[in-house]
């Protein structure tokens, strides 16, 4: 494993003393590099590893350039932008996002997971409205607030994967000091706070490094986004580990999702994620810190439930659950629509389903062993930001399926032992869609829409059905809670007598650690669970055809959901 990236310079504008900042650039193919800093320009002295670098005094608050051969540039590493993704930096005393709130974490296996885009969450988008709606969100049971990306992004609208300036907030969002406090008030309320890193490529609109850094791109490897980023050099690996940092130490935030990993490094690699993991693990900050992966190429091996890593998203189970509820068989569903009940089974008892093995559908085999982890080690979601806006008309599952088993699956989400997690409004049985949006101009724009409106074949005849990314309709359609469903009060209360039989029945189970897991398929449709901990079990059966059938008389029931053709039970027992 590489220590290539320690002991790297800062990249950026860094605070040495009052009045004092060191600037720090990688660039070793620029001949000649300066700052500008509020109208003066100062020049920046080059190492023999390429990195350019110079101690000015400045004042927070100050906006500044870099300047390469002539040409001038918005710090790669700024942590705030005094207007878009082109305009000059500002300097940001990272000091100034501490706030003294005592707050000693959450253990992971009592994460339960409510994915939120700032945007489209309130009908405000920034951060501080957002943080008003923390205490409800805690009073029905949820325990973490995954942020979809924060960096800043062209335009006001998106949902963050664009972003070119990993260290700065987008300002529609809010200032650096409101993101600080959106995260003392999640601690305040005895909620954890992720934040979706996108480590794996930049957007197509303000990618400064392109111009600012070539070397920090490999050419020879090509990404769906362009060329991919050269993880095997110190400095660039130094600009990751660096940002990870930044949102944890600076801003206090409680973990992060790591997006598309399979595409940060060539072939199998992990090299880069075990850097990561160990660095952020070895950060003393008084709290435990948690990484979650997307991994399309379903490896294992890495994640192994101690440490900084401790979970994956499991795209199966949302796959199988999918399948199940919909009948569709597109594109990468169509091997989980096979037998979509065998694939929910086998996600049941060993986390992933594809595990290397054969496949139908002609998929090609991916993934290694993964029944040996524990639960935890496995995000699972009915619905995601991915799975809903990545449709044409960006449909919730809840709408293209039969209700009583919308609610069953619920259910299964939220009282099996693996990680849960829930996409905003979700919670309340939410129909508005999540639609692809993003906020370009011109050409991109263009290219943007006409891109959109070719992906699904099953639209060919009627193209303009599908919503246009860029108009702020698009947007405005988004937002979960404001036009709430007739039945939302009945699924808020749903989610809430959930939530408290996880933190009362299930969660001293899984804290106790766990020993197996034991999945039985008893019919087309039809399963019954049993998870074994140390200081007891966890009992499940459920149904998709029919009423659930009755749990074994060694457990007792603590729920019993029966919609007439879907059905199930849980319960609770000791180890004989």
């Amino acid at each position: 494993m590489s220590d290539g990236s320690e002991g790297q310079p800062r990249w950026g504008a860094v605070p040495l003393e009052r009045g004092l900042w060191r600037f720090a650039l990688w660039a070793p193919s620029a001949r000649a590099t300066h700052v500008l800093l509020d109208g003066a320009r100062h020049p920046l002295s080059k190492d023999d590893a390429g990195w350019h670098s110079a101690d000015i005094a400045a004042e927070a608050g100050a906006t500044y350039l870099f300047e390469r051969d002539g040409e001038t540039f918005p710090d790669p590493a700024s942590r705030f932008q005094d207007g878009g993704v082109g305009a000059a930096s500002m300097l940001v005393d990272p000091a100034a996002g501490l706030r003294d709130v005592a707050w000693a974490g959450r253990p992971w296996d009592s994460a339960v997971i409510l994915e939120i885009h700032v945007g489209t969450f309130t009908a405000e988008g920034t951060l501080a409205a957002a943080a008003a709606r923390l205490p409800a969100l805690a009073r029905l049971g949820i325990t973490a607030v995954e942020l979809m990306p924060l960096g800043q992004f062209e335009g006001a609208r998106g949902w963050g994967y664009d972003g070119v300036l990993p260290f700065a907030l987008h300002p529609a969002y809010g200032t650096p000091d409101e993101l600080a406090d959106f995260i003392a008030a999640a601690h305040a309320n005895g909620l954890m706070v992720l934040i979706d890193a996108v480590y794996n490529h930049f957007g197509p609109e303000g990618n400064v490094l392109s111009a600012l850094c070539p070397a920090f791109f490999d050419t020879s490897r090509q990404t769906p986004w362009g060329a991919a980023i050269a993880l095997d050099r110190a400095p660039v690996r130094a600009f990751f580990l660096q940002n990870a940092e930044m949102w944890l130490r600076d801003y206090g935030a409680d973990g992060l999702r790591l997006d598309a990993v399979h595409q940060l490094e060539a072939h199998d690699s992990t090299d880069f994620l075990h850097e990561l993991g160990r660095r952020v693990g070895a950060m003393d900050l008084g709290r435990p810190v948690h990484l979650v992966t997307e991994d399309e190429r379903n490896l294992a091996s890495y994640i192994t439930g101690e440490g900084a890593i401790r979970a994956q998203w499991n795209d199966d189970y949302h796959h199988a659950v999918h399948c199940l509820l919909t009948g569709e068989s597109h594109s990468y569903y169509a091997p989980f629509a096979v037998d979509p009940f065998g694939d929910l089974v086998t996600a049941l008892a060993e986390g992933q389903v594809d595990q290397g093995q054969p496949r139908p559908a002609g998929a090609e085999p991916r993934g290694e062993p993964s029944g040996h982890l524990p639960p935890a080690c496995f995000v699972n979601a009915n619905q995601t930001h991915d799975q809903i806006g990545n449709r044409a008309l960006g449909d919730r599952l809840i709408a293209l399926s039969e209700l009583g088993a919308a609610k069953v699956m619920h259910a299964l989400l939220l009282l099996s032992p693996f990680v849960p997690m829930l996409f905003m409004g979700e919670e309340e049985g939410a129909r508005a869609p999540f639609r692809f949006f993003t906020d370009f101009e011109g050409g991109l724009a263009h290219a943007v829409r006409e891109g959109r409106r070719s992906e699904f074949p099953e639209f060919a005849d009627h193209k303009q059905a599908i919503p246009d990314p860029n108009a702020v309709e698009t947007f405005e359609a988004s937002r979960p809670y404001a036009s709430p469903a007739p039945d939302a009060k009945t699924w808020r209360a749903l989610t809430a007598h959930l939530l408290d039989l996880r933190r009362e029945k299930v969660l001293p189970l899984l804290r106790s650690g766990w020993i197996d897991s034991r999945v039985s398929r008893l019919g087309d449709r039809t399963l019954h669970a049993r998870w074994g901990f140390r200081d007891g079990l966890l009992d499940l059966t459920m149904s998709l055809e029919g009423p659930a059938p009755d749990l074994p008389d060694d457990v007792a029931e603590i729920f019993h959901m029966d919609g007439g053709d879907a059905g199930m039970r849980v319960g609770t027992g000791a180890i004989a």
